[in-house]
């Protein structure tokens, strides 16, 4: 049976559970297979808020650019 694919969680979600994971563990209170598992989860959520927080990097750099050549254009209001 194929894997369901569960959507990628929003930056603040998985940093929140990410913090939850890290509390749990640091309790000592799971199992070897537990906390392998909630290891296995941390590196999952962790790279997901490194790509959001690059691709955000990314947004910002793009919008901070200046362009000497850059030539003014008009204002269209979307009403």
């Amino acid at each position: 049976m194929p894997k369901k694919e569960t959507p990628e969680p929003s930056f603040e979600q998985a940093l929140s559970e990410l913090e939850t994971l890290v509390d749990t563990l640091e309790q000592g209170d799971l199992s070897l297979e537990e906390s392998l598992k909630s290891f296995e989860r941390g590196v999952a959520l962790t790279r997901t808020c490194q790509q959001a927080l690059k691709e955000a990097e990314q947004k910002i750099q793009i919008l901070t650019e200046q362009q000497v050549d850059a030539e003014p254009e008009p204002f269209q209001s979307d009403d």
